[in-house]
């Protein structure tokens, strides 16, 4: 068979699964995605492992036992995810969940379907105010919004696919396969995770803004961050940008932000979605 006959399908399916899991908002964020997988096969399996999380942290004892803590991130959550149907208005239908485990991690995150887990580990060693907290949860619920879960596995599954047919058709060795996935490791991957990393962050800055949390907090928050991960690999080599590069770009953002967070002084928010407390 041409081998022009095997490239046609996987073409024109990678082509028709580019669109955009948001709208824009005030922040512009216009980028086209690749979704090649459903998006409730990709929840499904999130939702799996998420419960695993939670199960395993139950079974240690940590999770949701720092009351004080988990009360005020549901409170956060409470006011941040209506103001996520700007970007999602099918969002407001998600069955959103907020825990806290005790674990001394700096780390947080929203599984696709929007199930957020906090580590007390950031909140206390960080000493986050709530608007600094809105700041991490905007961003994490970003992730969640874009379904950047989804984007990665799609890549990734489009990815051995490719490498699948590439070697099939040019029959190269197993040392050439492996630096050719290393070299579209760093040629693709990697920049397309620092990218997702800058949309979550413009647009969870303006999440906090609209929820009436102070956008300026979200450069505190990467300051603080910066201080305590110091001997980071460079931000080429890193799926993240740095400390300092994020500032940058949430600086240039301020402009379009502040006045949407300025509103809530005069008109605060009043719808709230109550998070399922457990």
């Amino acid at each position: 068979m041409n081998w022009r006959n095997w490239l046609v399908v996987p073409t024109l399916v990678m082509l028709t699964a580019c669109s955009s899991s948001t709208q824009e908002g005030a922040i512009g964020v216009q980028r086209k995605q690749f979704l090649l997988l459903p998006t409730e096969q990709v929840n499904a399996m999130a939702l799996q492992s998420y419960r695993g999380e939670l199960s395993a942290a139950k079974q240690k004892g940590a999770l949701n036992t720092d009351k004080a803590n988990l009360e005020r991130i549901r409170k956060i959550a409470d006011r941040l995810i209506p103001q996520a149907a700007v970007f999602r208005p099918d969002a407001l239908s998600w069955q959103w969940e907020v825990n806290l485990e005790s674990r001394n991690e700096l780390n947080a995150y929203c599984a696709p379907g929007g199930k957020i887990m906090f580590f007390t580990g950031i909140i206390n060693q960080l000493k986050l105010s709530d608007d600094e907290i809105a700041a991490i949860m905007g961003h994490e619920m970003a992730h969640a919004l874009r379904e950047h879960g989804r984007e990665r596995v799609s890549q990734a599954y489009a990815q051995q696919a490719g490498m699948s047919l590439l070697a099939a058709l040019t029959n190269i060795n197993a040392q050439q396969a492996a630096v050719l996935q290393t070299a579209t490791t760093l040629g693709l991957t990697l920049p397309h995770g620092r990218g997702q990393e800058s949309e979550a962050d413009v647009i969870g800055l303006e999440i906090l803004a609209r929820a009436g949390y102070n956008p300026r907090a979200s450069i505190s928050l990467w300051q603080k961050m910066g201080a305590a991960s110091k001997g980071a690999p460079p931000a080429f080599l890193s799926t993240h940008p740095s400390s300092n590069q994020r500032i940058d770009e949430l600086q240039s953002k301020m402009a379009t932000v502040m006045p949407l967070y300025e509103a809530t002084k005069r008109n605060p928010p009043t719808s709230k979605m109550i998070v399922p407390r457990s």
